[in-house]
């Protein structure tokens, strides 16, 4: 078994954060799916559809959600999931080392994922001092 990953994200991020990751990692060890939200979308439909996937996605381990921004919809609507009874964390700031690193951990437990997801997330900054 492993933990599902569930990727919320404004309009055509989370797609495209996992074609990169596609392309450097061939096969995703993880089960995985993308929520795009385009402007204006409803939190409450978001919510209905975010539940479905995360259900479809926890296979016993939980589900960890990588949104891309705290505090806007995506993050938001992640927040109250766990009040349907959804075994979750939700990790913010989603960039490409951040999904990287989760997905080179797959044996990991939901609790060890979503802190290998967030160093990974602020490991991958870098400052050039050139």
């Amino acid at each position: 078994m492993s933990v599902g990953v569930l990727l919320m994200t404004h309009e055509s991020m989370g797609a495209a954060l996992v074609s990169a990751a596609r392309h450097v990692l061939g096969k995703l060890p993880l089960p995985l799916n993308v929520i795009e939200l385009d402007a204006g979308a409803d939190p409450d439909a978001t919510l209905s559809v975010a539940a479905r996937e995360a259900r479809a996605l926890d296979h016993g381990d939980g589900v960890l959600v990588l949104t891309d921004l705290y505090g806007a919809t995506p993050c938001n609507v992640a927040h109250r999931l766990p009040s349907l009874g959804l075994h979750m964390h939700c990790v913010s700031g989603l960039n490409l080392p951040m999904l990287l690193r989760v997905l080179n951990y797959p044996e990991q437990s939901l609790d060890e994922l979503a802190q290998t997801a967030a160093s990974g997330g602020r490991g991958g900054i870098f400052i050039d001092h050139a």
